[in-house]
């Protein structure tokens, strides 16, 4: 796999794709961020886009993880002791998880977005940005509650990270794409340059398919969770003998988590994965790829019940590292 593939593997989206090959026939020493609020305990939405920074590392590049205790302060997350000390809480989590630790840089949002020429900056992109078009950029980020100043505040500030990191390219969910959008429209009037960005997909809710799956509501699966409750959440996943299931009754597209979990955690952080069944059932199967197990599962090869007790056992050695370091933190 070149530098580029391993780049954009299971990237959603790619913005733009001229910008990341330039960056691709050079990636040494180059960097790139991805911005986290401090709000708990690791989760798979945090992982996903944690395997693309690992493979960041893998292509040569250097990361860095913002902990964005100032961001969160904004969206109601507590003070900002209470906030440092999940921050930092996540930042031992992360590097259990994988991340290099010599690849790496923890910087909190609190060591430059209080002085004064982010807030400046802030001020100036406040002038040059419609309440409409920062409302946008703020729907995907916050939801349910009713919108405040501070978070219409939040997506500019993000959009001024790429800037004050000194960065060369920003990872982020899809919902982060609006953030991003921004950033490439309103730097510019700054004097300052875009970098391009990747799109990490969401998965889907767990339990139904349907939209995303979500800390905040539903089930997820998070980095204290025991071996058995992960079981247990798995077990009780929605699989489809599919990739592609049908729609609910009220048109509602669907995906099959348990594929989408086997794809963007598992096959990007092992070689190969083994199903392991007793010889009556078809015996051990192992399984080079992504494509393969998920073309097994679709043809009858491969039983929803074998699928989700192996993608199990597969996220489990990749959580257990951070749950056994919460533990101790919390001793």
């Amino acid at each position: 796999m070149d530098d580029y593939d391993l780049i954009t593997r299971n990237a959603e989206e790619v913005v733009t794709e001229e910008e990341v090959e330039d960056l691709a026939a050079d990636p040494e020493g180059k960097r790139a961020y991805v911005g986290y609020e401090p709000s708990g305990v690791l989760h798979v939405g945090h992982l996903l886009t944690a395997n693309k920074l690992i493979d960041l590392q893998e292509a040569g590049m250097d990361v860095v993880v913002l902990l964005a205790d100032v961001h969160a302060y904004l969206n109601g997350k507590g003070t900002f002791e209470e906030i440092r000390e999940t921050a930092e809480q996540m930042r031992e989590q992360f590097l259990a998880y994988g991340l290099d630790a010599e690849q790496t840089e923890f910087v909190y949002g609190s060591e430059y977005q209080l002085d004064e020429d982010f807030v400046l900056d802030v001020h100036q992109m406040e002038l040059s940005t419609s309440l409409n078009r920062a409302q946008r950029a703020m729907a995907e980020l916050q939801g349910g509650d009713t919108a405040k100043v501070s978070h219409l505040v939040y997506p500019l500030m993000q959009a001024l990270d790429i800037e004050y990191l000194d960065v060369d390219l920003a990872v982020g969910g899809l919902d982060q794409r609006k953030v991003h959008m921004l950033a490439r429209e309103e730097l510019p009037d700054l004097d300052y340059d875009v970098r391009p960005a990747l799109h990490t997909p969401i998965i889907a809710d767990l339990t139904t398919g349907e939209g995303k799956m979500a800390s905040s509501a539903g089930v997820t699966i998070s980095m204290e969770d025991s071996a058995d409750e992960l079981e247990d959440k798995i077990n009780s996943a929605y699989c489809p003998p599919t990739a592609d299931p049908e729609p609910t009754e009220d048109g509602v597209e669907r995906e099959n988590p348990v594929l989408e979990l086997f794809q963007y955690h598992v096959f990007p952080r092992f070689d190969a994965v083994t199903v392991e069944r007793p010889d009556e059932y078809g015996g051990n199967v192992t399984y080079e790829d992504y494509e393969e197990l998920a073309e097994a599962l679709e043809n009858g090869e491969l039983h929803p019940a074998d699928a989700k007790g192996t993608l199990a056992a597969y996220l489990d050695d990749l959580i257990a590292p951070g749950r056994e370091r919460l533990d101790e933190l919390r001793a």
